[in-house]
């Protein structure tokens, strides 16, 4: 009996709409009221690599041009799982920098400009002591990158995960992508 009462309660609650509003106007936001352009359909696991390799382009052009030997973009990735249906492309690209070269503030500095924006930003140590960012859009898409010194000397690393994105029927998400 109680748990009638509690689940009739949340129905009439959910209802009643907000106080502030006519019964037939909707609470919803449109693109209208928040300014924003409509949400795009959903993206294809081919358009999220993409997306997450050309973010590894843009975060690359941003160290120094005179410390950069070589950028390797690994043409191929792997799935991984965002929740019960969806998943997101994660991929690399590693910089190789001109031997010397102080890997620390190029790190800090690509931090800096990510400071604000459409991505959070942290920071931490990894276990080798290596500062490394970490940048995860701010829209709950998924989309995350992370921006560190490579394993190898004289390595930049960045890593990139796309927005989630659900696989069409059919296609297991193991193996390369």
């Amino acid at each position: 009996m109680a748990l009638w009462l509690v689940a009739g309660s949340i129905g009439l609650a959910a209802c009643a709409g907000n106080p502030n509003t006519g019964s037939i106007q909707s609470t919803v936001p449109t693109p209208a009221k928040t300014q924003e352009e409509p949400m795009k359909a959903e993206l294809t696991w081919q358009e999220a690599k993409t997306q997450a390799q050309a973010m590894e382009v843009k975060l690359a052009a941003l160290i120094p041009k005179d410390a950069v030997i070589s950028i390797d973009q690994k043409k191929k990735g792997m799935l991984l799982s965002c929740n019960k249906t969806q998943h997101k492309w994660k991929g690399s690209t590693t910089i190789t920098v001109a031997a010397g070269t102080n890997i620390e503030p190029v790190v800090k500095d690509i931090e800096a400009q990510y400071q604000s924006g459409l991505f959070g930003v942290r920071n931490r140590l990894d276990i080798r002591g290596s500062y490394e960012v970490q940048m995860i859009a701010l829209s709950g898409s998924g989309e995350n990158h992370i921006v560190a010194e490579g394993l190898a000397p004289n390595q930049i690393d960045i890593d990139s995960g796309s927005p989630c994105f659900t696989l069409p029927e059919g296609i297991y998400p193991g193996g390369d992508f």
